[in-house]
């Protein structure tokens, strides 16, 4: 009895052991992560990442091409996808510690040379010439997660099963952003376009005066060719503006999961506009936020599992197997019972010796790729701050450019009702009126531009902050 104890005691001993992870995970390196953004106008812990979808993008228009958007964009349906299927990984890890249980059904008949030891055992004992083998049988086999093995392929199937949900995040994030920004693109074109008519009738009207001037010999031919090159300066833009504002529609319909089509508006671009102040709150709390970030910790949340894997795979597993059923030489016998009972019960531990190397190797390079994982980590934090400082100091300085080329253009839109007014009183030649309305035309079109930019940069801020899930 001593002596059974003793063989016992072993696996006994590996049993308890269950559980054990025999490699210590390393954590998130808080160092990466800076206390404050720079160019952040105030250390404030709120932030517009916070605001939903709808919240922060106010105009109804906007709000129903996102809606359409995130029902029908085939980039988001194909991430979704993605994660039902790492999903279903994730259910089969969680399934790694039961043990498995396999049916097993054969019949077989076997004839052997009546020359052999078989042969004669059969014609002398069996009086056939023919043996006959009939078994149906459960196996049952499972191995004990002594080291953690299995515990750590469940949490690398979670940590993959999670990445997918957050690429489906920045997929998310990325397809709100292009949208709001393509929608704006198309306000900034349509208020070129008025720009553009409106210059062209003034351009008319001023050519029509040329004329006048000219049939009274007070000017020459040559005035009335800067006038009308002036002219088809503006009128070129119509069809190039007429293009692009099609070719947008069709962008932001395929964005939207439809075919290209119009797209009706309502809202001017001077009528979209966010608050005077876009709190980016705490770089940690934009860190916890951000997809790409998380996938970045996630990544190390894997590779902690695998070293823990691979350093199991140094260590020996204890495996238990164990069968029983019905087994006769008989067919009309198969079924007797209990006479055609069977049973075994085994129990092993096998430990690696020849391709100990070679699993150390493999333990030493997942250390090396978690290692490169805790950079990649660093290198996302330090992408992600990068681009949310980026975005506050856009949003500043575009404010400033904004207020300059307004006053620029309300300086020169006065400058043309001047040079108009006095080119009919002749106190002034047709080149200062053609150069105050080029100037003002392109003045106009810049601030557009700029407005433009300026609503951009705030949608990247909410972006880079990690809004719009």
């Amino acid at each position: 009895m001593r002596t059974y104890i003793n063989r016992l005691a072993p696996i006994v001993i590996l049993i308890l052991l269950a559980g054990c992870k025999v490699s210590k995970d390393v954590v998130i390196p808080k160092a990466s992560i800076p206390e404050q953004f720079r160019n952040a106008a105030s250390a404030d812990s709120t932030s517009i990442a916070g605001l939903t979808v709808k919240q922060f993008f106010t105009d109804p228009t906007l709000q129903n091409l996102l809606d359409t958007a995130l029902l029908r964009n085939y980039d988001l349906q194909i991430a979704l996808k993605n994660m039902e299927s790492a999903d279903l990984l994730f259910r089969q890890s969680k399934l790694g510690n039961l043990p498995q249980l396999n049916l097993n059904i054969t019949a077989n008949t076997n004839r052997p040379s009546d020359n052999s030891l078989n042969g004669l055992s059969a014609g002398q004992f069996l009086k056939t010439k023919h043996i006959e083998d009939y078994n149906a049988n459960l196996g049952l086999s499972w191995e004990a997660d002594i080291w953690g093995k299995i515990r750590s392929q469940k949490q690398a199937a979670l940590a993959t099963y999670l990445q997918t949900a957050e690429a489906k995040k920045a997929i998310q994030t990325r397809l709100i952003a292009n949208v709001a920004q393509g929608y704006y693109r198309l306000l900034m074109m349509d208020e070129q376009m008025t720009v553009a008519k409106r210059n062209l009738a003034l351009s008319d009207s001023t050519l029509k005066i040329i004329h006048m001037q000219f049939d009274a010999g007070q000017v020459t031919s040559l005035a009335i060719q800067q006038a009308q090159a002036q002219q088809l300066v503006a009128a070129q833009l119509i069809p190039e503006l007429e293009q692009n504002i099609s070719i947008q529609e069709n962008a932001l319909s395929i964005l939207a999961g439809q075919l290209p089509k119009a797209i009706a508006r309502t809202a001017s671009l001077n009528k979209i506009s966010f608050p005077e102040q876009l709190s980016a709150g705490f770089p940690s709390a934009m860190v916890s936020r951000r997809p790409d970030v998380k996938s970045a910790e996630l990544s190390l949340n894997i590779s902690n599992a695998q070293v823990g894997i691979a350093k199991a795979g140094l260590y020996p597993s204890l495996s238990i197997t164990a069968s029983g059923g019905l087994n006769a030489f008989k067919a009309s016998n198969w079924f007797n019972i209990p006479a055609s009972l069977f049973g075994t019960v085994a129990g092993g531990i096998t430990q690696p010796i020849f391709q100990r190397k070679q699993l150390r190797t493999q333990y030493e390079r997942a250390k090396i790729d978690r290692e490169k994982t805790v950079i990649e980590f660093r290198q996302s934090v330090l992408n992600a701050v990068g681009e949310v400082s980026d975005e506050l100091v856009k949003i500043e300085k575009l404010k400033q450019q904004y207020t300059i080329a307004q006053s620029r253009v309300g300086t020169l839109q006065q400058a043309v009702k001047n040079a108009n007014l006095l080119f009919k009183n002749g106190m002034a030649n047709y080149l200062e009126v053609i150069t105050a309305q080029s100037n003002s035309l392109q003045s106009e079109l810049e601030l557009a531009s700029i407005k433009t930019a300026q609503l951009n940069a705030s949608v990247e801020l909410y972006r880079s902050l990690g809004g719009g899930f």
